[in-house]
């Protein structure tokens, strides 16, 4: 098969290789929707307002009126029909967060996010359902610090479509390391959030040109040939 003639805006597209999508092969990622900086009641939401800044307001606006409903809307389709769901933690599992890498140690401290705390609770509009799984990681990306991979080749599960928080950090990294390791890699656009636009849409920009695919709520229930029941 011939490839593809170079991209005038992009070369890297000429590149890539088209893999078709198959419900029975992927899982929902749901990553760190948790009350510590995924509600804008949570430790970081609180801090803000305490401190009179509102440096945060794009991130919990768009967490409230895109992120959680198309979770929502997500799960939905994955749980009506039998699909995989995970979800994804971040947060310290000791309470005086030694066990985090330093550069992870002070926010876990500040955020009160380690194992057993409010904070580090999955928000009760999203919470799992019996028998899925949910994994906590000490580090950014999943692959770091958990048994994810060892999790999903178990289960015969190579292709994920990728939501939460934060778009540019905890999800792109994760959604990286899972491309290097072979898996059909989704970012689900307007089920993602982050602190600032600029860092939403680079991910998104740059994620697609060659680690894997972008694609709206819409588009990842009618590709996958699901509609939640609700």
């Amino acid at each position: 098969m011939s490839s593809p003639g170079i991209d005038e805006v992009d070369y890297i597209h000429a590149f890539m290789s088209a893999r078709a999508v198959d419900f029975a092969r992927a899982a929902l990622v749901v990553v760190d929707m948790q009350y510590a900086t995924g509600s804008r009641q949570g430790a970081l939401g609180r801090r803000m307002v305490r401190e009179g800044s509102n440096v945060t307001n794009y991130r919990f606006d768009r967490i409230e009126s895109l992120v959680v409903p198309n979770i929502k809307r997500l799960l939905a389709g994955f749980r009506a029909h039998g699909g995989e769901v995970l979800y994804l933690t971040v947060g310290a599992r000791r309470q005086d967060a030694a066990d985090a890498p330093p550069h992870m140690k002070k926010f876990f401290l500040e955020m009160e996010n380690y194992e057993g705390s409010r904070e580090h609770e999955i928000i009760d509009e999203l919470k799992p359902e019996p028998g899925e799984s949910v994994l906590n990681k000490t580090s950014i990306g999943a692959f770091a610090s958990t048994g994810i991979d060892h999790l999903l080749r178990s289960l015969g599960k190579d292709q994920l479509y990728m939501t939460g928080v934060s778009t540019n950090m905890c999800v792109e990294t994760t959604a990286r390391e899972a491309a290097d390791r072979g898996y059909l890699v989704t970012l689900v656009e307007d089920a993602c959030g982050s602190t600032r636009e600029e860092l939403h849409q680079g991910t998104m920009t740059n994620f697609q040109r060659l680690f894997g695919r972008v694609v709206s709520t819409d588009e990842a229930l009618a590709e996958l040939s699901i509609r939640p029941t609700n």
